[in-house]
Parts: structure tokens; C-alpha cells; sequence
């Protein structure tokens, strides 16, 4: 018995390398993870990868880029099934990168661990992250150990866990393979892939090491939010593969947009907004029964706060917003069976007046034992009248339509998912005014922050994010350079509003100046005194600052010509001067985008 295993054995991936063998007919030669990862549609996904992180370059190397190049070393050219989705030379690792880019897409619209505290989920914002593409990348890294038969150059049989091949090979599909055991043949190879830095880093997070683990062991149904986000990037990548639509495998659950709602609206009554405040600024009245918000001012700030948290797929358009909010069991509908409510405040002195409001039922704001004292007075609602929906509210405060160009965004994943592969082959980013739909993860906490330096042995290249400011050109510089640190603001996306360009930075106008404004709604105001669109008055402010290059004739407007995979356009916008002004380390060139000259 034990002379069997001595003819059998397989030298280890640490032992010395076997001297070259020039690959026979049918043969292949293995890889180096470089030059499998050189192809350009690769480097494309891994940069999108990145941009989904929050973190330098090192830190990217070490957390992400290494346990992909383990990864691509071990699958090599193998296809990702024998005759179904990926079946091609290599679709393995193009599944594998795919599957990754799509996970992080989706892991941006929620908020992890769920139920946890805000600090809670800031200060594991980066472990989630991570875990979400190790469960993605390894999900089916286990039919390299059962589904395949693979044959060396010398005639030995190879098998991944001694490491990545080192000689020439050749495979074929088992015929007697179970269709569901790779799922379960994963643990086998998972260290293989991440090191024990990552392995003790992720530990520490019992939730996410739970969901982890199950992921890992194919137990899906116990991985809760984690295994949900591999699956559903799962079939986006498999939709297409075979010619389908990711963009609706990846519909980001209901129940995502929801919580994000209403965690705003409870932060904001907590913070900022003024309830039962009779002949005085209110926001809201709180009845025994009801909570009454003013309908414009619910609108306005939520948007404005959801914005500014990176928290994206919210309408511009107020109407659209009470649709939302009422598509999601928030508010609860009037007798008409719209959103909006007509009603009349009238306090205990004799003040009175009418508002139109949104009626939410105070349970889902409060706890029993957290809840306000109600209003002392009454709120009596009116017969609602034609268009009340679309009409300004009574706040005296005409509403607001969408800044020209600004189309609203679905509540759900909006933008096409094969915009992530090929870039800007979608609607036109000058009129991208809020272009994703998901929300970024939280920055990473001190404690985090800490974790991962020393896990990588590098500081992180985060900015602190500014003081909150009057609106100002200083103010939306830095409002831009916070949102691009934090991966609040994707650049080179397809529908990104910055890109660079000519070695600097490209702001895509009029959207980043209408993007800075949906977040700084007070900006009305101030653009109604000088008579201007309120993003007029912001591109005014920033062209103060002299940032930008002039062209030769002496216009601040340069135009890029944008070509994608099907299509040809244009867009139009401010070249800053030195790339400095937004970047601390600046990335390559959009090869997507160059400059029109004439």
C-alpha cells in the first residue's frame, strides 16, 4: 500500500520546480497570474474592483490583487463548466473576476452587518467588503478538485491542492461528476487562495466569518445577506455569459431601498428636523396616532442626506420620491390613494395653518419607550385636491422639477451591469445627475483603518472628510475630493461625472455641479437671489477658483469625444489644471475618453 503512494505522489508547489517541458501536442503551458491577468478586459475588471474598495493601491494589492493572482494561478485555462456558461479557455478566471466586480456592486446598497449600529457597521465596512469578494471569487473553485481530470506533461495527475501547476497539462471533464460537490469541495482549496494575515484579519468579525464560512461550504441558506449577494452576482455574471441581462439578475432586493429610507427619516428626526412647534419653522407635527411631515421638507432633506452618505437611486423629482417612499410601506396612502396628505395644524393658542404632508405611522420611527410627546393641539385633514402630488407645497416654497437634464433614477439598480465591462457604452453622463443606485458602505473606522494597516504594513491614503460648509467653490472642491477618496464619487465609470483625462482630472458639465446641489438643496435659495439655476451658481463659484485650464480661445468648456464598444459621443466639461487639486495619487487615463481638438 504504501508503494502505491510513493509512485503516486505529486510534488508539492513549494518543492523545486520540475526543469521546462515544451509542451507536447495537445498540451498546455501554465501562467504566470501576471500574464493571465494582462488581457485588457481583465484589467478593466480588476480596476473597477478597486474602485469599489476603499483603499490605496498597497492595500489593494495585499487584500485583493494577491488572492486574485493565487486565484488565476491555480484555474489557469480552465473553463468555468463543460458546455454552459464560461465554457470557453479561461472562463474560470473571467467568471471568477466578473463575479467579483458584480458582488461589490451590490454589496454597495447595504448597510452590514445588518441591524448593527452605525459605528458597528463603519468600523467593519472594509472586512465586509473583502469577505464579499473572497465568498464571490471561491464560490466555485471547488470543481477545479472534483469536476476536472487534469494530466500532466510527465503523466502524473495534478490536483490544486498541492498548489498551482508547474508543468504543461492537459483536462478533460469527469463523466461520473456530481453536479452540486464542488460546492462542498471548496474548503479544500480556500487557503490556497487567502493567506492566514487575511484569514485571522477576517475572524475577528464573527458575522461575517459565519456567513463566510457557509458560503464556502455551499450552505447558501445560512449565509444570510452574504450568501444572497454571491448568488445574485452569481447569475448576473452566468446571464451574461449566455446573452441574458445581468442588470435584472442583480435587482437589488426591496427590501434594501426600504431600510436605507428609513434609517434617513430616523436620523433626521433625530438630528435636524423640528416637530409639534406651533407659529414657529416646524417640520412635523406628532399626533397620538400619526407622525405628519411636511412634504417638501421630508423631500428635500432626505434626498440631501441620503446624497451626502453616498446613498444613490433616489429621484430628483419630489413626486417621484413620495412614490418611492410609498412603494416601500413608508408612508401610508390618502384617501385618493396617493401619497399626499392636505391638512390643518391648529395649536392649542389659536395658530393655524395648511400643509400638505406625508402621514407615517410613528411605530416604525420610534421605539414605544423613545417616542416624542404628541402635539398639543390638532391636525385635521382636508378632501384632497386635483394634482396635490405635483403641486407646490404649502410651505410657501414652490417645488422643485429636476435640473434640466437630470433624468430620475429607478429605485433599484439603474444602470445596465455590462456598463461595468464596457464602460461607457450607456446613457450620456452629462445628464447622469444621480447614476447609481446602491449605497457605498461606510468609510472604514479608526479601528478598521488600524486593522488593515497592519495587515498590509502601509497607512491608508483616506482624506478626512471636510467640516460641513456653506456652499462655496472651496466647499465643492472639497465636497469632490471627499466623495472620490471615499468611492462615494466612481470615477471612469460609465456614468461617472469625473474622469481623467490628458493627465488630469475631466468634470463632466453640468452633472457634477447638479450632483453637488442635490446635496445641498439651501443652494436654491441663494441661486434664486442672483437669478441662476441653482448648478450655475455652483459652476460659477468653482470657475472663481481658476482651477481649470483654458483652451487657446480662451473657452473653460473642453469636449471629449467618448467612444464605447457600440457607440460614439461626446461630452463636455472642466479640464483642471493640475490633477493634484482632486487626487492624491492619480489614475491612468480613461482610454475611453480623449480630447476633441477643432
Amino acid at each position: 500500500m504504501l508503494s502505491l503512494f510513493q509512485r503516486k505522489r505529486v510534488p508539492l508547489a513549494n518543492a523545486a520546480a520540475p526543469p521546462p517541458v515544451e509542451p507536447a501536442k495537445g498540451l498546455t503551458r501554465p501562467q504566470s497570474a501576471t500574464s493571465l491577468l494582462a488581457e485588457p478586459r481583465r484589467q478593466r475588471l480588476l480596476e473597477h474592483i478597486w474602485q469599489r474598495t476603499s483603499l490605496s493601491r498597497r492595500q489593494f494589492r495585499s487584500l485583493y490583487l494577491a488572492p486574485l493572482e493565487r486565484y488565476a494561478e491555480l484555474v489557469q485555462q480552465f473553463p468555468a463548466s463543460e458546455a454552459h456558461h464560461h465554457a470557453w479557455p479561461g472562463g474560470m478566471l473571467d467568471h471568477g473576476l466578473e463575479i467579483v466586480a458584480y458582488a461589490l456592486k451590490l454589496r454597495q446598497s447595504h448597510l452590514l452587518p445588518a441591524g448593527a449600529s452605525p459605528e458597528a457597521q463603519a468600523a467593519q465596512a472594509e472586512a465586509w467588503t473583502a469577505g464579499t469578494a473572497y465568498a464571490a471569487l471561491l464560490h466555485d473553485i471547488g470543481k477545479i478538485a472534483v469536476d476536472l481530470h487534469v494530466e500532466q506533461a510527465d503523466g502524473l495527475v495534478w490536483h490544486p491542492w498541492h498548489g498551482p501547476l508547474r508543468q504543461p497539462y492537459r483536462f478533460r471533464y469527469r463523466t461520473d461528476r456530481e453536479y452540486r460537490l464542488h460546492g462542498a469541495a471548496t474548503g479544500l482549496l480556500y487557503t490556497r487562495v487567502l493567506d492566514a494575515g487575511i484569514l485571522d484579519w477576517l475572524s475577528d468579525y464573527q458575522d461575517l466569518w459565519s456567513a463566510l464560512l457557509y458560503v464556502l461550504a455551499g450552505q447558501y441558506e445560512h449565509a444570510g445577506t452574504l450568501g444572497e449577494l454571491v448568488v445574485k452576482a452569481d447569475q448576473a455574471s452566468v446571464a451574461l455569459a449566455l446573452g441574458g441581462d445581468p442588470a435584472r439578475a442583480m435587482a437589488a432586493p426591496k427590501h434594501a431601498l426600504q431600510r436605507k429610507l428609513l434609517d434617513g427619516l430616523r436620523y433626521l428626526l433625530r438630528e435636524e428636523f423640528k416637530l409639534n412647534q406651533p407659529g414657529g419653522p416646524s417640520d412635523g407635527w406628532l399626533t397620538q396616532d400619526a407622525l405628519w411631515l411636511v412634504s417638501k421638507t421630508v423631500s428635500d432633506k432626505l434626498r440631501a442626506h441620503l446624497l451626502s452618505q453616498g446613498i444613490e437611486g433616489i429621484p430628483s423629482n419630489n413626486t417621484a420620491v413620495f412614490s418611492v417612499l410609498q412603494d416601500h410601506g413608508i408612508v401610508q396612502p390618502a384617501p385618493d390613494g396617493k401619497a399626499i396628505w392636505r391638512a390643518t395644524v391648529t395649536s392649542g393658542t389659536g395658530w393655524s395653518h395648511s400643509f400638505t404632508f406625508l402621514r407615517l405611522s410613528p411605530a416604525l420611527i420610534w421605539e414605544s419607550g423613545e417616542r416624542p410627546a404628541p402635539f398639543a393641539g390638532t391636525v385635521t385633514t382636508e378632501e384632497p385636491l386635483p394634482g396635490d402630488e405635483a403641486a407646490p407645497g404649502s410651505d410657501g416654497i414652490p417645488a422643485t422639477s429636476p435640473p434640466p437634464g437630470v433624468a430620475d433614477s429607478p429605485a433599484g439598480l439603474a444602470d445596465p451591469v455590462s456598463d461595468l465591462l464596457s464602460m461607457l457604452d450607456a446613457s450620456d453622463v452629462a445628464t447622469a445627475g444621480a447614476s447609481s443606485a446602491g449605497a457605498e458602505p461606510p468609510s472604514p473606522s479608526a479601528a478598521a483603518t488600524a486593522a488593515i494597516t497592519h495587515l498590509v504594513s502601509t497607512g491608508p491614503a483616506t482624506m478626512p472628510a471636510p467640516a460641513k460648509a456653506m456652499p462655496s467653490g472651496e466647499d465643492f472642491i472639497a465636497w469632490l475630493r471627499q466623495g472620490i477618496e471615499s468611492r462615494k464619487l466612481i470615477i471612469n465609470d460609465a456614468k461617472a461625472l469625473v474622469h481623467t483625462v490628458d493627465g488630469t482630472a475631466y468634470l463632466v458639465s453640468p452633472g457634477v455641479f447638479q450632483r453637488y446641489v442635490q446635496e445641498h438643496p439651501e443652494i436654491q435659495v441663494l441661486a434664486r437671489q442672483d437669478n441662476l439655476h441653482d448648478w450655475q451658481w455652483v459652476q460659477k463659484r468653482f470657475e472663481k477658483l481658476g482651477l481649470h485650464r483654458k483652451q487657446g480661445s480662451g473657452l473653460n468648456i473642453w469636449t471629449c469625444e467618448v467612444t464605447g464598444p457600440r457607440k460614439s459621443r461626446r461630452l463636455h466639461g472642466y479640464l483642471l489644471a493640475a490633477p493634484s487639486a482632486l487626487f492624491a495619487e492619480v489614475p491612468p487615463d480613461n482610454p475611453y475618453l480623449s480630447l476633441a481638438h477643432g
